[in-house]
């Protein structure tokens, strides 16, 4: 197990996955910065506000681990790409060391235009006795891999639920016949193969809801994945 640094947010991530992030948050930057010049990744884990850490939220227990693709610096903003690579677990915690802004803590350091300190400023403000100076939520984690391959009958039925789905939109589209036809079957043949990201690929495409992402991500098996996927598709319509 190796520790790693967490971006926990209202979100998931699956593998092979492509997102943009804005990142102005102190936390997020320090984090940023720690990665950027370590030339490591960091995980994004879906927030769970039953189980705070210092006042913030913590993570969920499974998580993405992300690549940075693409950094820009806009001002106090940054913005990310990111990818999503290996899946894991998470075993061990450990709490940022100051809580969120509105702490009493805080109150004295405000400005008086609403200003928040910066990121020097907060550093100096963490207690002797917390034994580090990190302000995001990091943890010792446990990877894990689905070394299985997608079976040719797996294969069919992700193939059908793309297509059900990617013929749904481009009927909302009014695309023309023999477009979408090609464009289904390009979009098909690139989501789909024998590798295990296959599952991840289409789950991406045709999910929104972040819970049902979230089950996706912690499943153990290629088939566990599936079945799962074939379940929040069915009630998807259903609902329709």
């Amino acid at each position: 197990m190796e520790a790693l640094p967490l971006f926990v947010l209202p979100m998931v991530l699956l593998p092979g996955e492509v997102q943009e992030l804005r990142i102005f948050e102190p936390r997020y930057r320090q984090m940023l910065d720690d990665c950027l010049l370590d030339e490591k990744n960091f995980g994004l884990v879906m927030n769970d506000p039953f189980e705070p850490l210092n006042s913030w939220d913590g993570p969920r227990q499974h998580g993405c681990e992300v690549e940075i693709l693409y950094h820009e610096t806009k001002g106090s903003n940054h913005f990310i790409q990111v990818v999503g690579r290996r899946r894991f677990t998470i075993r061990n915690v450990v709490a940022p060391a100051l809580p969120p802004m509105s702490d009493p803590m805080f109150e004295t350091h405000i400005e008086q235009d609403g200003l928040f300190p910066d990121l020097q400023t907060l550093l100096k403000l963490i207690p002797e006795d917390v034994g580090h100076s990190k302000l995001y939520i990091s943890a010792e984690v446990e990877y894990n891999s689905l070394n299985e391959t997608t079976t040719i009958e797996q294969q069919e039925i992700l193939k059908e639920i793309l297509n059900h789905v990617l013929t749904r939109i481009g009927v909302v589209l009014r695309i023309e016949e023999d477009v979408l036809e090609q464009w289904i079957t390009e979009r098909v043949g690139n989501s789909v193969d024998e590798k295990s990201n296959s599952v991840y690929a289409v789950s991406a495409l045709v999910l929104n809801e972040l819970e049902a992402k979230q089950q996706i991500l912690a499943c153990d098996t290629i088939e566990e994945a599936v079945e799962e996927l074939v379940h929040h598709v069915s009630m998807i319509q259903e609902e329709e």
